[in-house]
């Protein structure tokens, strides 16, 4: 139940920003670059991409970071749960700009749900939520 709501959530944020004017170019190879630092569990890859307060839910614990602190968290979780694959399932955008990304992460004791959500930013996309859920 508390996933569902959770991913409901995360679904209402990409639709209501659908509504906003403002847009971004998305840089060549964005969703890869990220999917990427995921697969590789490289936190200060994925940092790079993460706006300056970042909603990251993981098993156990969510909150609102600052991107250094959310960075740490990051480095933690992939120390705890390295990833041996992470595979896009699905990409989308709204015509406001945002952006998301769905994605299955797989360490070698759980497979995880991912949802990812970008939104432009001084004419930039970045990282503002980052979901890590069981199936």
């Amino acid at each position: 139940m508390k996933n569902t709501i959770r991913l409901i959530t995360f679904c209402l944020s990409v639709f209501l920003i659908t509504g906003s004017t403002v847009s971004a170019t998305e840089p060549p190879g964005l969703n890869e670059n990220i999917a990427a630092a995921i697969k590789a569990g490289n936190s200060k890859e994925l940092a790079t991409y993460f706006g300056s307060t970042v909603e990251i839910i993981l098993p156990g614990s969510d909150g609102a970071f600052s991107k250094a602190q959310a960075e740490m968290i990051m480095k933690n979780f992939f120390a705890k749960t390295p990833p041996v694959s992470f595979t896009v399932n699905q990409k989308g955008n709204s015509t406001g700009g945002a952006q998301f990304m769905i994605g299955t992460y797989k360490s070698k004791s759980e497979t995880l749900n991912v949802y990812i959500l970008m939104k432009p930013v001084s004419n930039q996309l970045l990282i503002q939520q980052i979901h890590f859920e069981e199936d």
